[in-house]
């Protein structure tokens, strides 16, 4: 019988030739393959057969699945199902799948390998020396452009940057300040609120009670020196403060203080006298126009009196112009409060004249009959210039009991009521004081109180002794000091140091006290308790008030932030390890993989 209509059986895809892998593969894949479509041994691997058997011994058509190939160019291992694995068999009931096979699939397949437990290792097995050296020269440059950001934000805000954007940014983030918030009600918070008004006051910039004329003294500084004596700083907060004191809402309604309003925002000096003489014209009686011609045209202090003068006659007439009016309107009240501290203002600057030229006792008139007549006005700090002027005139009780009234907790404490406090003591024991003899006999009661008093103006302000004993030039005091800080004991030092001088033994009971706190050496004191100074506030302001060719004193000597040593000691490591790596890559390259298999592990 011949062939004719007869059709051979179709053959199962697995009986006779094994089909081409490679006709669904991609480009790629197909460089892994050998002439006959079979993947080579040396990129892969075969995971179970590539027809897994079905239930009942037939073969089913199924895909290849799970091959693992290796990259000849990555010389990474990779895990991958180049097809759909195949579809989940019909099973015998109750039958488990065995262990490293998946649930669902049929036949055999191998057991993980370690290639795929630890691909990590292979990538850092694959990774050279060069690798090492620019990870830790990196490593190193970063740390230690942050150490010298570190080390230039101390030295200019004495605290670390890293600490204050911790402190003032991430804690409240997590929460670091619920635990130390108390009650309202408690004695501990109305203490901390206490504490933290009393620092609040004592760590600001005030405006300098005994500043100098503009004219008649800074700018004379200038024409010997060359040097400007204030800085733009400290110029900006008396142009500030200015325009708080000479205007208000109200100017406006007269030319002449439109214009002065203008006139103290000027930069220019030329400018501000120009504007000046401008409100001159407009009113004759413009009381700022003389103040500021006063303050900065006049060259002398005599000059300088003689337009005082014109403005307090000025100025009293507005005055008595404003109280007449001031229940009219709101506006009419502020108007008096801009007179009245226009008036203030040119007494004060008026006794000031006067105690310059030599006239103390109408100094001390004038300053009297101020602070009786406005005594609100305690924050202006008149009662200083009292005490520098009754110092000058030898009259100590009348200095003592001015204390009596303005030393008080409740007031804001100055270096000037401080060191004028241990100056009325020491005034009583230094003719006699000794050293040697104190250190054999002990002190008497007197001089305990002595050395305490100097204790307390110290710790208060720590500078203050370094200038009174002549161990740093003075300068001109700025116009703005800051409370506790360097431009204070230069302000004070400036005026007080000659009646310190005038005292017999006074600056040598100062020394021998000031040393011992400074060195915390102890006194034998009765009382058996030592004196620690506290730490001064933050000199930026200082460094800022002061002109730059001042060197601001530090007390007490910061210690270097932890970050400091931190990133210091994270840039010299990394830099190390980068230049041991590029001297001897076999070997750290081989500790380096040492250690990162240890942790893997």
């Amino acid at each position: 019988m011949g062939n004719r209509g007869h059709r051979e059986p179709e053959k199962s895809p697995s009986k006779g030739k094994r089909p081409n892998c490679g006709e669904r593969l991609p480009a790629q894949a197909k460089k892994l393959l050998s002439p006959g479509g079979h993947f080579q041994g040396s990129h892969c691997s075969r995971v179970g057969p590539l027809f897994p058997l079905a239930e009942g011994g037939e073969r089913e058509r199924r895909t290849p699945y799970l091959l693992l190939i290796r990259h000849p160019i990555l010389k990474v291992g990779h895990l991958g199902q180049l097809w759909p694995s195949p579809a989940p068999a019909r099973g015998r009931p109750g039958r488990k799948p065995r262990d490293g096979i998946t649930a669902g699939a049929v036949g055999r397949t191998r057991p993980e390998t370690p290639t795929e437990k630890a691909p990590l290792t292979l990538f850092l097995n694959s990774l050279t020396p060069k690798f090492y050296v620019a990870l830790t020269g990196t490593s190193s440059l970063i740390s230690g452009l942050i150490f010298i950001f570190e080390w230039w934000y101390f030295h200019k805000h004495g605290t670390s940057f890293i600490e204050q954007v911790s402190v003032s940014h991430l804690r409240p983030l997590m929460g670091g300040t619920e635990s130390s918030i108390s009650e309202p009600g408690s004695p501990s918070s109305n203490r901390e609120s206490e504490t933290s008004r009393q620092n609040l006051s004592e760590c600001k910039v005030w405006r300098n009670p005994l500043n100098l004329f503009r004219g008649a003294e800074y700018r004379r500084y200038t024409w010997v020196t060359g040097k400007e004596p204030l800085t733009y700083y400290d110029m900006n907060l008396s142009a500030q403060d200015h325009q708080t004191f000479f205007t208000c809402d109200t100017d406006f309604l007269r030319p002449s203080d439109t214009v002065m309003q203008k006139a103290w925002r000027e930069r220019n000096p030329p400018a501000r006298i120009k504007a000046a003489y401008q409100a001159l014209e407009l009113n004759n009686d413009c009381a700022t126009a003389y103040v500021l011609l006063a303050e900065e045209e006049a060259t002398t202090i005599v000059d300088a009196e003689r337009l005082f003068k014109q403005a307090l006659k000025a100025g009293e007439t507005i005055y008595r112009r404003s109280q007449q009016c001031q229940h009219q309107s709101p506006q009419h009240e502020a108007q008096l409060r801009r007179d009245t501290n226009v008036l203030v203002y040119i007494k004060r600057r008026l006794a000031m004249c006067a105690r310059k030229l030599g006239r103390i006792r109408e100094a001390v008139k004038i300053m009297r009959d101020l602070m009786k007549e406005f005594p609100p006005l305690t924050m202006l700090n008149i009662h200083e210039n009292l005490l520098e002027s009754l110092l000058e005139l030898q009259a100590y009780a009348d200095v003592q009991a001015v204390l009596a009234k303005y030393d008080d907790i409740s007031l804001p404490k100055s270096a000037a009521i401080c060191y004028t406090a241990a100056l009325l003591k020491t005034r009583t024991v230094s003719d006699k004081f000794s050293p040697e003899t104190a250190s054999r006999r002990g002190l008497n009661t007197a001089e305990i109180n002595a050395v305490e008093a100097i204790h307390r103006a110290v710790e208060f302000n720590p500078h203050v002794p370094k200038y009174l004993l002549e161990m740093k030039s003075l300068i001109l005091p700025p116009e703005h000091i800051l409370k506790r800080g360097d431009s204070e004991a230069i302000a004070y030092a400036f005026f007080h140091l000659q009646h310190w001088k005038r005292i017999e033994g006074a600056l040598n009971l100062l020394q021998c006290t000031w040393e011992g706190t400074f060195r915390m050496i102890p006194y034998p004191l009765e009382k058996g308790h030592l004196f620690y100074p506290y730490p001064s506030c933050t000199e930026t302001a200082d460094r800022e008030l002061l002109p730059t060719f001042h060197h601001v004193s530090v007390y007490p000597k910061k210690e270097l932030p932890f970050f400091i040593h931190f990133t210091a000691g994270l840039c010299s490591s990394t830099a190390m390890i980068a230049l041991l790596t590029h001297q001897f890559p076999e070997i750290m390259g081989v500790f380096a993989k040492a250690i990162f298999d240890g942790q893997i592990q």
